[in-house]
Order: structure tokens, then sequence, then C-alpha cells
């Protein structure tokens, strides 16, 4: 295990943030997002909300704090994703990230972004521990952090790549094409960390950044529609060139012994369970916080 330490124990420069919420009749939820956002008072952050004609009180929340927005509009979109293109489109920050409007940052999560990636110039993009809340708002779920890279996720390991806990560089949005897919219905976001993949490798970091909550209209709500979306992105991605062979030779092994009890067992004991959780050579490491400071920790 080799462990990679910050230089200094001063506060960073602070880089600037930029944080993007899209919203659709989303006032139930919204004043408690964007609050989540505000009231942590980070020096260099660009929030942007891009509504799409609400009808329900969501504008009239969005005018009670523009004074704090970089930009706001209420126009017609395509979808969420559509309205969040719009929105990056008017962004500066060299951070990215975006916050559903059902969906809370933690206390103080904006200055481990901003630290995290200040501590260590060539990271681009980084996801902290999956957390849920239930309707109300509470903390009901904080899971464990997997091993992520390309290979594993496209043999069908850790699919689940938390986007309101994942921020990235802007070098890194502009590699990889600068836009989310607005056609990808509910997986634009698992589309761009698909894409992102090429580029860089992901750097889990142990601390608590966004929550998703759990409520009906969710998008990812529908669990199963979710998976097959992504199985779809998957099977696109494995015929692209640079993709070694590994992670297709698991998948198609996989598919094929679902309906085999035992031998399903010894396959997910053996290989699934060890791509979920064992660390290797093709881990990025794991980001920490120790006295104080930042640091990569790796086996």
């Amino acid at each position: 295990m080799s462990v990679l330490q910050s230089k200094s124990s001063e506060a960073p420069l602070w880089p600037r943030i930029t944080l993007v919420t899209a919203v659709r009749n989303g006032a139930r939820y919204l004043d408690g997002t964007i609050l989540s956002v505000l009231s942590q008072n980070y020096p260099n952050l660009e929030y942007i909300v891009v509504d799409g004609l609400s009808t329900d009180g969501s504008v009239d929340i969005i005018k009670k704090y523009e004074q704090h927005l970089a930009w706001w509009t209420s126009d017609r979109d395509k979808n969420v994703y559509d309205a969040l293109n719009k929105g990056f489109a008017r962004s500066s920050g060299e951070i990215m990230g975006w916050l559903n409007a059902s969906d809370l940052l933690h206390v103080n999560s904006l200055f481990t972004i901003g630290g995290v990636f200040s501590t260590f110039p060539e990271v681009d993009w980084i996801t902290g521990r999956a957390t849920g809340l239930n309707s109300a708002g509470v903390v009901t779920q904080i899971l464990n952090i997997p091993n992520w890279t390309r290979n594993r996720v496209l043999a069908g390991a850790n699919k689940y790549i938390q986007q309101e806990s994942t921020f990235w560089r802007r070098r890194l949005w502009v590699k990889a094409g600068g836009y989310i897919d607005s056609t990808s219905n509910k997986v634009g976001d698992f589309e761009l960390w698909i894409r992102f993949f090429r580029h860089a490798k992901l750097h889990p970091v142990d601390s608590i950044l966004g929550a998703y909550r759990y409520h009906l209209d969710a998008l990812s709500h529908d669990v199963r529609g979710y998976q097959e979306g992504c199985d779809e992105i998957i099977e696109r991605e494995l015929r692209c060139p640079t993709v070694s062979k590994w992670p297709r030779i698991v998948r198609r092994v996989t598919h094929g012994i679902r309906k085999v009890p035992l031998i399903r067992g010894l396959w997910r004991i053996l290989v699934s369970e060890p791509l979920y959780t064992l660390r290797g050579p093709d881990c990025a490491g794991v980001i920490v916080s120790r006295n104080d400071r930042w640091m990569l920790v790796r086996q």
C-alpha cells in the first residue's frame, strides 16, 4: 500500500465549482435543494438553475434566491438532460457537477470537493460514498466504496455511480464531448460516465458529498428500466476497439449461467463479488482525510 499526501496543511485556493440544478414542477423539494448548496457559503461557487416552465411555484422559489445564483432561466426543454446542457453551456467553473431538484448536498461537501481537486491536480473526476434519503430528507443509507474501473463497469460490476456525489474537471468534460446525451432517456448520467472512463480513472473519496432522495417521481425509481438502459449502453461500448476482451467474456458467461443455480452461486462468490470489492492495479485508489490532509491511498 502506498500513500500520497497533500504538500501543505494550509487552506487551498478554492477552485470555481459549477453546480447546475434542472427542475420542472419540483416545488415540493426545490427549496431544500437550493439551500443545501447556498448555505455552505463556498467562496467560489457558480450555481445555475434551469427551470422547464414549471406551473407549481418552482419559479417563485428560484426568484427567492436569484441574487445568489450565477444564472437562471425558465424555458421549454426536451428533458432534464437537455436542461442540464443549457446550464453547463452557460458555465465557467473548473469543477462541474449537477444536483437534481429533489436531492441534497451534505454539509460542507463543496469544501471537500474543492479541497480534493486542489490537492490532486492530476485527478479528473471523483465520487463520494453513495448516500440515500427518504422522502422527508432523512439519511437512511450510506454505502461502502466499490472499486470502479472501466473494465469492471463494462463487465457488469458497480454500474451505480451516484450522480449526486460525482464531480469532474472541465477538461474531462471537454474530452468527453462536452454534453450529456439528451436522447438517453433516464440513463444520461451513466452514458456520460462511460465516456468519462475512456479518458480518466474514477477516484472514490471516503466522504459523503451528495444524497439521493427516494420518491416516486424520481427518474431512477424505475430500477428495471434503468438497468436495461445501462446494459444497452454497455453493449454499445463493448464494441469499442479500446475495450479489452475480458469484460465481454465475463458478461457472456454471467448471462449464460443465470439459469443454473449452483454454478450461478459459485460464479457470484468467485467472480462477481471480487469485481465489486477487491482492489487491484486497475483501481485508482481511495482519497481519504487524515490529520486534516487529503491523501490518495493505493494498494
